[in-house]
């Protein structure tokens, strides 16, 4: 099989020809540091791995008034910034001893709403919410844009990759930093502590901000009809039970995820609902949302907890399952040995009968090459 038909398989919750293998996002800090700098592409033929391309093709609705925004130079995994006369992002650098600190500012004629992000050579993080009252959430919902996926665009992009590998995209995020999920995406715009705390101090303001989160998200799910993707992540861990309970997700995170879901099989598009955190008392009520698949099955030792066989049992039936790897132990640390007896610990445990792609859990920042070396190896040599 190529890999593009390895991974189809498992995502069917088939028996491919052997397990495929791969990796959550390549990290730059990753290829920069340990690699000479290479491109993702060369990452994934040096180390045999199956290859995924993310990509993320937006553009202006045709309906509407929206526009490119010039100014904007979309980073790593973003898609170009969608604009127009009533909702701009401009950005300024603050002064910051340690980190990269950038203001964004988004002007709309009633108001205008700032974020600030700081960066490292890791990755970045929020300092500022975007939402800070309560109804900057109407300034969203009346100003902001609504962008629509580039179907030519990816459709050209998927042609020239062909069958090398998996072309993997989102649902759409909010603008500078957001989440695939509804949830998710609220959590970054307002606050995870805070947005838990509303949702008993008042519950309808979170619904609503949710309802003007899906609202957009089911426009572009809406766009992707006829799009070459073979798999489109949505959620985030933020809705994991090791952050919300499950009377929050029953609530305020299955409501407005699941229209998602469906909307998307309606376009004949599948998805990977993501949770990187703790799954476990969660599993029946993610799989009963209906995606295609699930990850990333954190282990005890990456903060999760998952106990893979376990999951297998309760949900293999229903979802193709991706991750359940420790990457921290058996990628940075340990021998060989070590990390080949894990790869087939993972067979063993939700591989067996297919359905299975073997993944780290989430992404990386640190690794030896002789442990991706034995990664990929021995996950060769897992065949049906």
């Amino acid at each position: 099989m190529t890999s593009k038909q390895r991974f189809l398989a498992a995502l069917n919750r088939g028996k491919p020809d052997r397990l495929p293998v791969t990796t959550h996002h390549v990290m730059p800090y990753f290829l920069n540091t340990h690699l000479g700098g290479i491109s993702n592409d060369v990452f994934f033929d040096r180390f045999h791995l199956d290859p995924i391309r993310w990509v993320a093709e937006h553009r202006p609705d045709p309906g509407s008034k929206d526009y490119v925004d010039p100014d904007h130079h979309p980073g790593y995994l973003e898609p170009r910034r969608i604009a127009s006369d009533n909702w701009r992002v401009t950005a300024e650098s603050i002064p910051d001893p340690q980190y990269d600190t950038v203001r964004y500012v988004f002007h709309t004629p009633r108001k205008n709403l700032s974020m600030v992000l700081q960066s490292n050579e890791y990755t970045s993080w929020v300092t500022e919410r975007l939402v800070k009252e309560r109804t900057d959430i109407d300034i969203i919902a009346e100003f902001g844009t609504l962008p629509v996926y580039d179907v030519p665009g990816v459709n050209r992009i998927a042609g020239e990759y062909g069958e090398r590998g998996l072309i993997r995209g989102t649902i759409l995020c909010f603008d500078v930093y957001g989440q695939p999920g509804c949830w998710q995406d609220a959590s970054v715009l307002f606050g995870i502590e805070d947005l838990i705390m509303a949702t008993y101090d008042d519950p309808e303001w979170v619904h609503a901000f949710l309802q003007i989160l899906m609202k957009r998200k089911l426009h572009f799910v809406d766009s992707l009809k006829g799009a070459r993707i073979d798999i489109l992540e949505l959620g985030g861990g933020d809705a994991s039970s090791t952050v919300i309970s499950p009377k929050i997700f029953d609530t305020f995170v299955a409501p407005y995820d699941k229209p998602i879901i469906d909307r998307a099989h309606q376009v004949q598009q599948k998805i990977v609902y993501h949770t990187c955190g703790g799954m476990m008392p969660f599993l029946e009520r993610l799989a009963e949302m209906g995606p295609d698949a699930m990850e990333t099955f954190t282990p005890p030792g990456m903060g999760g907890d998952t106990d893979l066989r376990e999951a297998k049992r309760r949900i293999g039936d229903k979802v193709c399952m991706i991750g359940g790897f420790d990457q921290k132990e058996y990628f940075a640390r340990g021998t060989p040995a070590q990390t080949r007896a894990a790869v087939r610990n993972c067979f063993e445990a939700a591989g067996n009968d297919g359905g299975y792609i073997l993944c780290p859990s989430d992404h990386f920042f640190d690794a030896e090459p002789s442990l991706l070396e034995a990664f990929a190896d021995e996950a060769a040599k897992c065949v049906y």
